[in-house]
């Protein structure tokens, strides 16, 4: 898909280093990717789910997400690389009104990886192996599931994540893409309150959240340093603002009431 090219800009304006009206504070629009099958037969064939791609569904909730964000002039667009995400990221990108920079790829905004799941033979049993994962993510050593990915690893990969975004200089507001459950760690890394956290920021497909950050010059004389950080909005749907009938987690949706459509 070749949805950036159109509108592609030079690197970004030197004079862009902090949001109108402010001395030193930038935005990240950070966004979950749209809806996706994980028991697509594409995944079924490769047994990749890391390759797995938007449903019809997925791209029509990317697209909203993308005419509300249409007015918001992005100095930096990125996701973690997997399809599902740069197609968000491309669907949100065709609604702006103004020039888009080259994206980039965030690797170490991946989604947690997870490890084996047994006995586990449909949509609905999937559903219940997912549904309390994240609520013991702040126990010593815990998983997502066995031989998966520590959460306290995670955490310390999304924050650092961000902290790189932020240490790049002249832009002050990026576009995000990312997945779930590395989203909740980046909302637990905001809060301060870490593992203990995420397990309470649902995070539903194709959210948009809001996150600012004021810096200031960092104690060394170089780069910048974090001063505060601060959560203007959470899980924002533009599909369905007020969640009116979404009374299923995305999980519990993805994997015990989704139904394929024809042209998937």
């Amino acid at each position: 898909m070749l949805l950036l090219s159109r509108r592609s800009r030079p690197a970004a304006r030197s004079d862009v280093s902090a949001l109108p009206g402010t001395t030193g504070r930038r935005r990240i629009y950070l966004m979950r990717h749209g809806h996706v099958d994980y028991m697509h037969r594409r995944v079924a064939e490769t047994g990749n789910t890391n390759d797995v791609p938007l449903t019809a569904l997925g791209r029509e909730q990317a697209t909203a997400s993308g005419k509300a964000l249409a007015h918001v002039a992005f100095d930096v667009v990125m996701s973690s690389g997997y399809p599902r995400t740069r197609e968000t990221m491309e669907r949100v990108l065709a609604e702006n009104e103004n020039p888009v920079p080259a994206a980039d790829t965030e690797p170490g905004l991946v989604e947690v990886h997870g490890g084996r799941i047994t006995g586990v033979s449909s949509r609905r049993e999937m559903a219940a192996a997912m549904a309390f994962q994240y609520d013991s993510a702040a126990d010593p050593g815990a998983r997502l599931f066995e031989g998966g990915e520590i959460f306290a690893e995670a955490i310390e990969r999304a924050g650092a994540s961000i902290l790189r975004l932020l240490a790049r200089p002249d832009w002050h507001t990026a576009l995000v893409v990312a997945h779930e459950g590395i989203n909740r760690m980046v909302l637990g890394w905001m809060t301060g309150n870490g593992l203990a956290a995420v397990q309470t920021f649902e995070q539903d497909l194709a959210c948009i959240n809001v996150l600012d950050f004021d810096l200031v010059p960092a104690e060394t004389g170089e780069g910048v340093q974090v001063a505060r950080r601060i959560i203007k909005a959470v899980n924002l749907t533009p599909y369905n603002y007020v969640k009116h009938g979404m009374n299923l987690t995305s999980l519990e949706f993805i994997f015990e009431r989704y139904e394929e459509r024809p042209d998937e």
